[in-house]
């Protein structure tokens, strides 16, 4: 499997991707918003984009798919339940459906509401594998829900991704990386590996940035870190009627919550 990142450049900091198989050339562009830069992508690797993935309905992950149809034909594929929010999908997803890219790419898909209620994520079985999360899943962070429900979005991160091998590379939409770092270290002061990697990231240049690792996630991105006494002590004074000992749900729902005004 060949994964091109596609740095967008745009205000919402999106990212592209095209998967392609090494073995025939056939590739799937995912979110391909900048449809310009996703089709040079293809045509200077030699390949074929023959499917469109949308991990979700939203404009700047969607608004892409037309052109890239025009340009090459490409089937576009997309949760099973978004017929109504995207025109003109090939192919309904499901948990456990299997995307087929050429003869040596599969990925399979993982139904992951909380961002939205009919988003989808993809996993590689490669060593390492790799989770293409849309907007589930940041670097450092956790979608929003003005779409979807909060509760959904915990239910997704503690049973699903929490699960998947540390070694699992973070291939999200957007890079909102040093924001991101920012409300952790809001939230959990004494984190360190957060605040050495901030100074890391706080210049650098999105179209080569760090392509992080659940393990990294689970020791910086607050949503990991829902049993962290310091987490728990700094939300404590924002809801002070918090119980002594919070549920995972409760204080992911609660973050999810400040992070909204942060």
């Amino acid at each position: 499997m060949i994964v091109e990142r596609v740095w967008t450049g745009n205000a919402y900091r999106n990212f592209n991707y095209v998967i392609a198989c090494p073995e025939t050339g056939e590739a799937l562009a995912i979110d391909p918003l900048d449809h310009e830069k996703c089709l040079a992508v293809a045509r200077d690797k030699g390949w074929e984009i023959t499917q469109i993935l949308n991990t979700h309905e939203h404009r700047d992950h969607i608004g892409g798919n037309g052109p890239v149809v025009a340009a090459t034909g490409a089937k576009l594929l997309a949760h099973a339940g978004a017929g109504d929010k995207i025109p003109d999908i090939d192919r309904g997803l499901e948990a456990g459906s299997v995307v087929r890219v050429g003869r040596a790419v599969e990925l399979e898909v993982l139904d992951t509401p909380g961002h939205t209620m009919s988003h989808v994520c993809l996993l590689s079985h490669t060593d390492p594998p790799a989770l293409f999360c849309g907007d589930t899943l940041f670097n450092a962070g956790a979608g929003n829900c003005k779409s979807g429900d909060p509760h959904a979005l915990y239910g997704t991160f503690a049973d699903q991704l929490a699960r998947l091998p540390d070694a699992t590379l973070i291939y999200p939409g957007h890079d909102y990386i040093a924001n991101n770092l920012g409300f952790t270290l809001d939230r959990e002061p004494d984190n360190a590996r957060a605040a050495d990697l901030l100074a890391e990231v706080e210049d650098h240049d999105p179209a080569r940035s760090l392509v992080s690792t659940l393990g990294l996630e689970k020791s910086i991105n607050t949503f990991f870190r829902l049993r962290s006494p310091s987490v728990i002590a700094r939300l404590r004074d924002a809801f002070p009627d918090l119980p002594d000992a919070p549920d995972p749900r409760t204080v992911f729902v609660k973050l999810r919550e400040l992070r909204n005004a942060w």
